[in-house]
């Protein structure tokens, strides 16, 4: 059973299992889940509960064991490697807690460097990064280097790198895990508005329940299942 045209994601019976010498850890234990396409979903759950392996499929970084992942319509898990990595370059941004910014690179050119890979002309290229910066708020910042930034700064050129390519969700891990509580509300700010005025999809992973509230919906794991599923009160 394929997906519905509004879902941009669905797993049915999703399962990773490890072998941990002798010993077989089971990540995932069946999850079905649908997200819908202009959604802005928290996954939750303590440590151990899956969400880190359920971001990895998501984010086609890992194939499950068992069970079915169809993103934007196409069935992604039993892909190769080389054909994950192609969907992951077009349809998915990664915002890392991390940042994961090049230090001697200005911030135009971190968030270039995916449409590089694309094989985007550099006129091109830059148009498009210079709109994703500006849509982050940091037109006055695009050739600072991320030494030169503050971590809200920083974490902005990230999103904006995740964006620049127009990809068909945006990942979230952690995306405030090392700001402070002023510097978080910036970013969750900035991802709001990412989803009320260009009706971005955001799958946002957590373990802060105030920043999961900032989220339409949030799906709660626990060992490996859901364990529940809310949406706000429109």
């Amino acid at each position: 059973m394929t997906p519905r045209g509004d879902t941009i994601i669905r797993t049915v019976g999703l399962t990773r299992e490890y072998a941990m010498g002798a010993e077989v850890v089971r990540a995932l234990r069946g999850v079905d889940l649908e997200i819908a396409r202009n959604d802005y979903v928290a996954i939750m759950g303590p440590s151990g509960s899956g969400k880190s392996t359920i971001m990895n499929l998501i984010g086609c970084l890992d194939t499950p064991t068992a069970g079915q992942y169809w993103l934007n319509g196409v069935e992604v898990s039993q892909m190769s490697d080389d054909q994950l990595a192609r969907v992951r370059n077009r349809e998915i941004g990664f915002v890392f807690q991390t940042f994961n910014l090049l230090a001697r690179a200005t911030a135009l050119h971190n968030v270039e460097l995916p449409l590089i890979y694309a094989g985007i002309g550099a006129r091109e290229r830059r148009k498009q990064a210079e709109a994703a910066l500006t849509a982050v708020g940091l037109a006055d910042r695009m050739h600072h280097r991320p030494n030169e930034l503050s971590g809200g700064q920083r974490q902005r050129v990230a999103i904006a790198r995740a964006l620049v390519t127009e990809p068909s969700i945006i990942l979230a891990d952690e995306p405030t895990g090392n700001l402070d509580s002023q510097t978080s509300g910036e970013i969750m700010r900035v991802l709001h508005e990412l989803h009320e005025e260009r009706g971005q999809t955001i799958i946002m992973v957590t373990h802060e329940h105030d920043i999961a509230q900032h989220a339409a919906r949030v799906v709660t794991l626990h060992d490996g299942l859901v364990s529940s599923d809310n949406r706000k009160a429109a």
